[in-house]
């Protein structure tokens, strides 16, 4: 008797760990603040905001998402400082397990721009699949898909031009993903632009991940190449640390101040200008992120 095959990563979700690892919590452009509450009523409020180290501009959004469990439904409405009205309606479960339809909606009222893009999904044993309909933008037809066995994966992605009647773009890719490591490579960009990433879980406190990018239409050149660590020092704080081929070194520390509340340090070094000591100069960048969630 064979056993069951779980469900597969969803095609954005491929090289997810070395992607976060390598990518997330590192703040060096400035200072931001995020703050999350929730009601009794089952309504999430978010508050973020941030401002540009090099530019001073501040940019900020206000979040509220209501959340019914029992009949799979979903609805996120958000308001930016730069008038954008965002809505996101989500249906999960509903017609058929594994089943989601989602519209995702922007309205710029000033400029008179708008959005709407309607998704589905569906998710069974080795198989992930999604496909996306954008209104405005085309129409542009977009479909994706991932089969996987024995932690094994394979992926495509397509997205078809309805109104010029042509494929506009098309990427594959194949992984290895287990709990303690994962390996990916990515062909994107109508298989122009190659990812290959990798991520380990060393120990139970730490992990290490890899990823080189190379594009065959570069006028540069070369492949870039980056490499990064995580340790947890303790219940509340860890450590982060990377590094790339141009020589720059960002390092983040998280420290859980109390409960509901943490503060995020950033640093980024560019180590073949180390002689330009200051901390907002185009070499080296510092910054900040809080985080209070009631």
């Amino acid at each position: 008797m064979s056993i069951p095959q779980p469900v597969p990563v969803s095609w954005k979700d491929f090289g997810k760990a070395a992607n976060d690892l390598l990518g997330r919590d590192y703040y060096f452009q400035g200072s931001s603040l995020e703050v999350k509450t929730k009601t009794p009523s089952n309504v999430a409020f978010k508050v973020a905001g941030s401002r540009d180290a090099k530019s001073d501009a501040i940019a900020a959004d206000l979040e509220a998402k209501w959340t019914d469990k029992k009949h799979g439904l979903t609805v996120t409405q958000a308001w930016t400082t730069s008038n954008i009205l965002r809505n996101l309606v989500e249906v999960e479960d509903q017609i058929a397990k594994g089943v989601k339809f989602d519209l995702s909606t922007s309205l710029s009222p000033e400029k008179g721009t708008k959005t709407a893009v309607l998704n589905a999904a569906l998710k069974q044993p080795g198989f992930h699949t999604r496909a996306s309909l954008d209104v405005f933008r085309g129409p542009t037809f977009t479909a994706d898909a991932v089969v996987g066995r024995d932690n094994l994966f394979l992926g495509a992605e397509a997205a078809y031009n309805v109104t010029e009647g042509n494929v506009s773009r098309y990427a594959t890719a194949i992984g290895y993903l287990s709990h303690d490591y994962s390996i990916t490579v990515h062909a994107l960009n109508n298989l122009n632009t190659y990812h290959a990433s990798y991520h380990q879980r060393i120990s139970d406190s730490t992990e290490a991940g890899a990823k080189a990018v190379y594009d065959t239409k570069a006028t540069h050149g070369g492949v870039a190449l980056e490499v990064g660590a995580k340790t947890v020092l303790d219940q509340s704080s860890y450590l982060k640390a990377k590094i790339n081929n141009t020589g720059v070194l960002a390092l983040a520390y998280s420290q859980a101040l109390r409960p509901g509340v943490r503060a995020t340090f950033g640093l980024a070094v560019d180590t073949q200008k180390l002689n330009d000591v200051s901390p907002s100069g185009p070499a080296h960048k510092v910054g900040v992120h809080f985080v209070f969630d009631s």
